[in-house]
């Protein structure tokens, strides 16, 4: 099983949240302990993992949610969540990626101090990887916090490990959808790593209502981003790069979002909810990469 790193290998971080009452300003992802610019006071990406007032996911509920790992002194270490979208291709947020770690995916993963003989580990080549061409880690808030990773083979599907469906291409869900955070993120401010992956249930927030001056504005927010939560679980809520699952009309689950950045003021902070990456607005970039295969979950 792979140690628990939070994001330590991304230049001696494990986050950047501030007891300061103002928010923490646009950080670039690879750690190097100066400002990187951006929108001040708006800001910072899910680099220390949270899953807050969530509760333990059901045994294998999420099989497509991955666990991303990079490698230090010999040891591979959870830094990020992600979704499973086609046997060989894995999609996560740009800003948990640097270009100086080695990394690998672990697939059909739940109790991450078992080895329950579910999991399978594949590496990924750095050739391999794909982030956004308009990612700015100067500059979170701009959007484009998107990156997918080709398999270096593909993975074995079962009930444990399964392709995650992408909504259709320009879907925006209305205020107040519900859909669930999974990830092995923190169960409290400051608190301990969960073994057992965690499910939290986030509502979808309205762009019209997260643009509001008093959330998170207009200078934040993007159409290309979904806000979800509020309340007891607003902000800090899940592994970076992991899923926003949401089901549609028909029983089935679609992955809407990837886990971007929340508020440095800390868990919870009111009218400041998980902000997110929108898939259904990156399908032709996904399809593009993944040579069409990705966007249709074959």
């Amino acid at each position: 099983m792979g140690a628990r790193g939070g994001h330590q290998g991304h230049g001696g971080y494990g986050g950047l949240w501030g007891t300061q009452g103002w928010l923490w300003g646009l950080w670039g992802h690879r750690g190097y302990g100066v400002w990187e610019g951006g929108i001040y006071g708006q800001a910072t990406v899910l680099l220390d993992s949270r899953v807050v007032n969530g509760q333990d996911a059901a045994p294998y509920s999420w099989p497509w949610q991955i666990s991303l790992q990079y490698e230090r002194d010999g040891t591979f270490r959870h830094t990020c969540g992600g979704t499973l979208i086609a046997p060989d291709w894995v999609m996560t947020a740009a800003h948990c990626i640097s270009s100086s770690l080695t990394y690998e995916v672990v697939l059909g993963e739940y109790d991450m101090g078992a080895r329950e003989g579910s999991e399978q580990r594949i590496p990924v080549a750095p050739a391999d990887i794909f982030v956004h061409p308009k990612w700015r880690s100067s500059c979170v808030a701009c959007g484009n916090d998107i990156a997918l990773l080709k398999l270096q083979r593909l993975a074995v599907l079962n009930t444990q490990v399964q392709v995650g469906q992408l909504p259709p291409a320009g879907t925006v869900l209305p205020d107040g959808y519900p859909c669930y955070l999974s990830g092995w993120g923190r169960l409290a401010t400051g608190g301990p790593l969960p073994e057992r992956l965690q499910q939290a249930l986030l509502p979808v927030v309205s762009y019209e209502r997260c643009t509001q001056p008093d959330w998170w504005g207009t200078l934040a927010i993007r159409r290309t981003m979904i806000c979800a939560g509020g309340a007891e679980k607003a902000g800090c809520n899940g592994d970076s790069g992991g899923p926003l699952n949401c089901q549609a009309a028909d029983g089935h689950w679609e992955v809407h979002g990837i886990a971007s950045f929340v508020s440095g003021l800390g868990c919870n902070a009111p009218k400041k909810p998980t902000v997110f990456t929108r898939v259904s607005a990156f399908e032709d970039w996904i399809a593009e990469v993944g040579n069409g295969i990705v966007a249709s979950g074959k």
